[in-house]
């Protein structure tokens, strides 16, 4: 558990560091092109832990207390007594076009960073899902468009679908476009059909929630045959007299065709003697167990003690794995940064509109367990997660709020309207509504991250 907790911080901070930094170097990178004076660059907030500075540079680089964040500090006048040398360096008299530039490198900095990983996954292969449906919803909308097991999907709409991460994607975009959904599947009999849903049936949906499930499709999964692999000593199998190796056929006369069908009738039954039929070394047996008595959330199951193992083989047929070359590769990585920034920003005006939900909005607990469990899965969903959280970051950078950098091109634009800067009193009354709707943001993410947490 502890060391669980640790991978999890560990991964988390360097998420966030790594695209903070990221995002503040395209401000610095950008403002000393432009001939801006920085005085400082810092990772994190508050007390300074290490600072430097570089030969014949005149930036302090500074890496402080509170990792959630980041600034470049530019010379102001603004923000105090600048040397009059110096005057020709600051920021406040740069012109519009320049400020503007500094101003927008951050988010631009973070979409040109998730190109980058996009882009490194698709060279070195990435691996996916086979787009192949297991189950159908009935009376859902893929229900009636005709979906059935086994179809396999080649397209939707004019995209390709090699994996289903691609047919969700798909599907999504296909949906905020309000229009009729093609789908080419290949069924096992190899003919190819098309299947169509209706595009106000998908409109209706909630795309901030599991969206392919709502439309009725699950993904095939391999079946885990009901076979005993592992039992934990002194608990209610092993008392049984169960083995290693037996087959369970049924429970109380129940046909039992796979692990977790099992599972769900053991769970049924704490603290009830149940008859298990099993087949052992080819012969029929019989045992009486009673399974104990646990918590899971929030509600009391039954439990044997008894596990299965999984063969290393078993999801293989179920796994593509997609190679492009470079070239390909970049135009597919922009592409996936456009898709999610488009899908990103259409989702939001729903939540404002209330037609999606706000649950899906996380604060940095929820990002957090999301890291921790993104890095546990291996090198490709880690990097496919930092390209995520390397998009939403410039996509709420370029929000028009007062205090982000979207607040301050806002500024800008009307500025340039104007012919004039609006006045300090003005903007400092923005900044201040700003923070107030910062505060109200993260203060209903943190309470769907701790909803969450409590079940």
């Amino acid at each position: 558990m502890m060391t669980s907790l640790i991978a999890t911080i560990g991964a988390f901070l360097f998420a966030i560091l790594l695209l903070v930094t990221v995002h503040e170097w395209g401000h610095f990178w950008v403002a000393r092109r432009l001939g801006v004076r920085v005085q400082r660059f810092s990772i994190g907030f508050g007390q300074p832990l290490l600072s430097w500075h570089r030969r014949n540079d005149p930036t302090e680089y500074v890496i402080a207390a509170i990792p959630l964040g980041g600034y470049v500090k530019m010379v102001d006048e603004r923000e105090g007594d600048v040397p009059v040398e110096d005057r020709p360096f600051a920021f406040n008299r740069q012109r519009l076009w320049k400020r503007s530039a500094i101003v927008l490198a951050g988010p631009l900095a973070n979409f040109l960073f998730a190109i980058l990983l996009y882009w490194g996954v698709l060279v070195a292969g990435e691996e996916g899902v086979r787009p192949e449906v297991g189950t159908v919803t009935p009376a859902s909308v893929a229900a009636d468009a005709g979906f059935q097991p086994g179809d396999l999907i080649q397209r939707v709409g004019e995209r390709d679908a090699p994996t289903w991460n691609a047919v969700w994607m798909a599907t999504l975009l296909g949906a905020v476009g309000d229009k009729d959904l093609v789908y080419v599947v290949e069924r096992p009999s190899g003919a190819v059909l098309e299947r169509v849903i209706d595009g106000d049936d998908l409109v209706a949906l909630d795309p901030s929630r599991d969206f392919l499930s709502q439309v009725g499709l699950g993904v095939a999964r391999p079946s885990v045959p009901p076979v005993v692999g592992q039992l934990v000593p002194g608990d209610p199998a092993e008392r049984a007299g169960m083995q290693v190796g037996d087959r369970v056929l049924s429970v109380d006369g129940q046909p039992i065709k796979t692990w977790p069908a099992l599972v769900e009738a053991i769970q049924a039954h704490p603290d009830d003697t149940v008859v298990i039929s099993l087949e052992r070394d080819g012969l029929l047996e019989e045992v009486s167990v009673t399974p104990a008595s646990i918590e899971s959330d929030h509600r009391v199951i039954g439990r044997i003690g008894a596990g299965t193992v999984v063969p290393d083989d078993l999801f293989d047929a179920y796994r593509v794995e997609i190679t492009y070359g470079p070239v390909s590769a970049l135009d597919e990585a922009v592409g996936r940064v456009l898709d999610t920034s488009y899908l990103t920003l259409r989702i939001i005006g729903s939540m404002l509109s209330g037609h999606a939900s706000v649950e899906s909005i996380s604060s940095p607990i929820g990002i957090a367990d999301t890291a921790g469990k993104t890095a546990s899965f291996g090198v490709e969903p880690f990097v496919k997660f930092l390209a995520l959280l390397s998009i939403s970051l410039g996509l709420l950078n370029l929000l028009p709020i007062p205090v982000l950098d979207g607040g301050h091109l806002l500024y800008f634009l009307l500025e340039a309207v104007r012919g004039k800067p609006l006045s300090e009193e003005v903007q400092e009354q923005g900044a201040r509504l700003g923070i107030a709707l910062l505060i109200a943001l993260m203060s209903l993410a943190f309470y769907n991250d701790i909803a969450r947490l409590l079940g």
